[in-house]
């Protein structure tokens, strides 16, 4: 099951008070960058961060799945509904991301 528009648009609005939140849709699911970092995987109406130190600690319970068959375990945020929280999770796992890649010309 791909990610639905409905459910992409309802996450950005989520996230609307941050600057700098943009998208890249990948084989019917989406990709969300903040500031040019990828920050999240929208992945079957599922909301994924990577599981670094910052995000373990903002959700100890979390489950861990793959966005797709052969990737890394990544936490689920279930609660996509609180806007408040969302925007504090990116903020405080922006740090710990990679740079992006820069690619060749």
């Amino acid at each position: 099951m791909a990610t639905t528009k409905e459910y992409l648009e309802f996450i950005l609005d989520g996230l609307s008070c941050l600057d700098g939140i943009t998208y890249k849709q990948m084989m019917g699911e989406y990709i969300l960058y903040y500031h040019g970092k990828i920050t999240a995987y929208l992945c079957d109406n599922r909301f994924l961060v990577k599981p670094v130190p910052s995000a373990v600690r903002m959700l100890p319970d979390a489950k861990r799945e793959a966005p797709y068959d052969g990737a890394k375990e990544m936490l689920v945020v279930d609660d996509v509904e609180d806007r408040d929280f969302l925007t504090c999770l990116l903020e405080e796992i922006y740090e710990e991301l990679p740079e992006p890649k820069r690619r060749n010309k």
